[in-house]
C-alpha cells in the first residue's frame, strides 16, 4: 500500500523510524515513573507533539468553527458551535404586530405566542419596538386595553443576527437580564430565540 507513514519515536535508528517516510524523533527522556519503566514522560511528550501537529494542520487548512460544527454536530463542543439560526423560532411562531393595533389584540397575541413579548413592526416590516410583560405591568391601568401597541412599546430593542453563535445570544440575554431576542436580517425580524431554547440545546 502506498500510504505515507509518519512515526513518533525516541529511537532514531529503530525499525519504526527507518520504515517511516517521516520520522519525528523525540528526545530520550527519563520516565516520571519511580521505577523508570512505565511510559509517563514519553507519552506526555507525544501528546504535546500530536496537539502541535493538529493545530498546525488546522491553521494550514483554514479549518473554521463552521467546519468543526459539520463534523462534530453532537456533544458539548458541537453545542457550543450552534448558530442562532439553528435554534430560533420562525414563521407563524413570531409574535409580531403593527403599532396601530389595539392593546386588547396585542395582549391576546402575546399570550398565544408564549414568548413574553411582542415585536412591533412598521409598514415595511422593520422592527421598530417591543412590548414585554414588564411593559404591561408598568402601564397597567383601566385604560390599558384602549391604547395602541405604539403607545406602550419600548422603541428599539436588543437583537442578534441569524449567523451569530447561539452562545453569543445567551451572553446578550444574560448581560441585559432579558429572556428573548429577535433575530434580525436586513432590518427585518426573521426569528426569535428564547433563553430556554439555549438551555434546551445545551448552549451554556
Amino acid at each position: 500500500f502506498d500510504i505515507p507513514l509518519i512515526a513518533m519515536t525516541s529511537g532514531a535508528d529503530s525499525s519504526l523510524a527507518k520504515a517511516a517516510d517521516v520520522a519525528l524523533v523525540l528526545p530520550a527522556l527519563t520516565e516520571a515513573c519511580p521505577m523508570g519503566l512505565a511510559p509517563t514522560t514519553s507519552t506526555t511528550v507525544m501528546l504535546a507533539l500530536g496537539d502541535a501537529i493538529s493545530v498546525a494542520m488546522l491553521e494550514r487548512k483554514g479549518f473554521s468553527p463552521d467546519d468543526f460544527q459539520v463534523f462534530h454536530p453532537g456533544g458539548k463542543l458541537g453545542q457550543q458551535l450552534l448558530k442562532v439560526a439553528d435554534i430560533m423560532h420562525t414563521g407563524d411562531a413570531l409574535p409580531l404586530m403593527s403599532a396601530t393595533v389595539a392593546m386588547s389584540d396585542a395582549i391576546l397575541v402575546m399570550t398565544a405566542k408564549s414568548f413574553g413579548c411582542l415585536g412591533i413592526v412598521d409598514p415595511d416590516g422593520q422592527l421598530e419596538g417591543i412590548i414585554t410583560d414588564g411593559d404591561l405591568r408598568r402601564h397597567m391601568g383601566a385604560d390599558l386595553i384602549d391604547k395602541t401597541a405604539g403607545d406602550i412599546m419600548t422603541c428599539g430593542t436588543t437583537t442578534i443576527g441569524p449567523d451569530a453563535m447561539a452562545s453569543e445570544a445567551l451572553g446578550k440575554m444574560n448581560a441585559k437580564s432579558i429572556t428573548t431576542l429577535f433575530v434580525i436580517e436586513d432590518d427585518r425580524p426573521v426569528g426569535i430565540v428564547h433563553i430556554h431554547d439555549c438551555l434546551r440545546f445545551g448552549v451554556a
